[in-house]
């Protein structure tokens, strides 16, 4: 179908107008004899008007029509009348608006061309609903903002899949004609939500005025709408929603710097916490040192003690050649191993005196001088299962006794069918981590100890 042809005489004649657009009746056209001088106005083969069966008039090509556009792809019915809304819907707006407007040098065709009221602008109105790609869609656009034109696409069916890609809008049938239904949008609680729906002639006026305008959304747009790229809106809310992503951008600015104040705040404490700990857990370790000596020179009972543990206590053993053949040190039991800064526990002692690791403590006498000395200090166990006892058994409510960098602990047995790993591999290791939780703070032991998180 073409609804516009070119008479000898006339001009351009229009099929949808009543007096044709030049003041001269249909019947002038349709059956006359002899038949009315009309052409294509794309390739000037002969054209001739006709009714379809649901009364709608068009302009047909003659038989053998030569290569031409109109010829080939043709206009369905319903394309056609969403033009003729949308001419009518540029003019009752102000515009000057005209049907099938061809580019000087052929390279796009508008479905309706309206200028504006003041004859500065030029607007294509492209009725689109067969099915067209995003590139297709988006090189047409630019095809015809070269010649500056702007356009703006129209289609009624559901869901078009290019909708949002150039400057577009959804309409639908209301009681009073066409509407938008999609793709105008207004600024609300911070979101786009869809506007009210418009006539398409009242939405033209505002377009043709600058009341309303393309615009790329930075905010997102409210369920049920979808994400389009581009939208239409008022000026006003493009200007808000500039304020709106300011003030986020500032707040969320205000709230990062606040963020790492509380970062630097919490490193200098905990740098002045590590410092205080290290302190305290090297002058544990000197005291710890200085009782090795002193029973080293006084032996008295120790000899048979540590001979009766090293013979009865297998776990002993598997923890001294746990560190030969984990971390390459040579232990021996302690000397002092009766004294209770171990807690029970047996100390195991480097070739130059000072203390490696300390095996299987007891946690309910992990307190005082006991708690400043092993919270820094390799704690041994057995097997997987003792060391989580341990574990369990210090942060137990309601004055869990952890230290704020957590204990540092292996087993020494290797898991089922699983032969020790050789020397300078990993080691078999779990060690516990136990920051301070939310809402305790650190309370020094009465006796001197390392602090210790208690409940608040």
């Amino acid at each position: 179908m073409a609804f516009r042809a070119v008479h000898a005489e006339w001009g351009t004649v229009f099929a949808h107008l009543p007096d044709l657009g030049c003041g001269q009746a249909w019947e002038r056209v349709w059956k006359a004899r002899p038949a009315a001088p009309l052409a294509c106005p794309e390739c000037l083969h002969p054209v001739h008007a006709k009714v379809s069966r649901g009364g709608l008039r068009f302009f047909a090509h003659a038989p053998r029509p030569p290569h031409c556009e109109i010829a080939l792809q043709g206009e369905s019915e319903a394309h056609h009348l969403l033009k003729l809304e949308l001419v009518g819907a540029a003019r009752e707006a102000g515009a000057h608006a005209e049907l099938e407007v061809r580019a000087a040098d052929g390279s796009w065709r508008a479905d309706v061309l309206a200028t504006d009221p003041t004859g500065t602008r030029r607007t294509a109105l492209e009725a689109q609903l067969s099915p067209i790609t995003a590139d297709t869609i988006t090189t047409r656009t630019e095809r015809m903002l070269a010649d500056g034109v702007t356009s703006c696409w129209f289609s009624d069916r559901p869901r078009p899949p290019w909708l949002g890609t150039v400057p577009s809008l959804r309409l639908a049938a209301a009681d009073s004609g066409l509407v938008v239904a999609e793709g105008l949008v207004k600024l609300a609680g911070g979101r786009w939500v869809a506007a009210p729906q418009v006539p398409v002639a009242d939405f033209l006026r505002w377009v043709f005025t600058d009341r309303v305008v393309q615009h790329a959304p930075q905010l997102a747009l409210a369920h049920p709408q979808r994400q389009l790229d581009l939208v239409w809106t008022a000026p006003q809310y493009i200007a808000a929603e500039d304020a709106h992503v300011r003030e986020a951008r500032r707040r969320e600015l205000e709230q990062e710097q606040q963020r790492a104040a509380h970062r630097a705040q919490a490193a200098k404490r905990r740098a002045g916490i590590d410092a205080s700990n290290a302190l305290s857990r090297a002058g544990a370790r000197e005291r710890a040192a200085a009782a090795e000596r002193q029973a080293r020179l006084a032996p008295s009972d120790t000899v048979e003690i540590r001979r009766h543990v090293l013979r009865m206590n297998r776990g002993v053993r598997l923890a001294i050649a746990h560190l030969a053949r984990e971390h390459g040190i040579t232990t021996e039991i302690g000397w002092s191993l009766a004294d209770p800064r171990w807690a029970a526990g047996t100390p195991l002692i480097g070739p130059d005196g000072a203390v490696v690791a300390v095996f299987d403590p007891a946690p309910s006498l992990v307190k005082g001088e006991a708690f400043g000395l092993l919270a820094g200090m390799l704690l041994l166990f057995t097997t997987a299962a003792d060391l989580k006892r341990f574990d369990r058994a210090t942060r137990r409510p309601p004055r869990p006794r952890v230290p704020i960098d957590g204990w540092t602990m292996q087993h020494t047995e290797p898991a089922p069918g699983r032969s020790p790993s050789p020397a300078g591999t990993p080691p078999n290791r779990a060690v516990r981590d136990a920051p301070v939780e939310p809402g305790c703070t650190r309370r020094p032991e009465p006796d001197g100890g390392a602090p210790v998180p208690t409940a608040t």
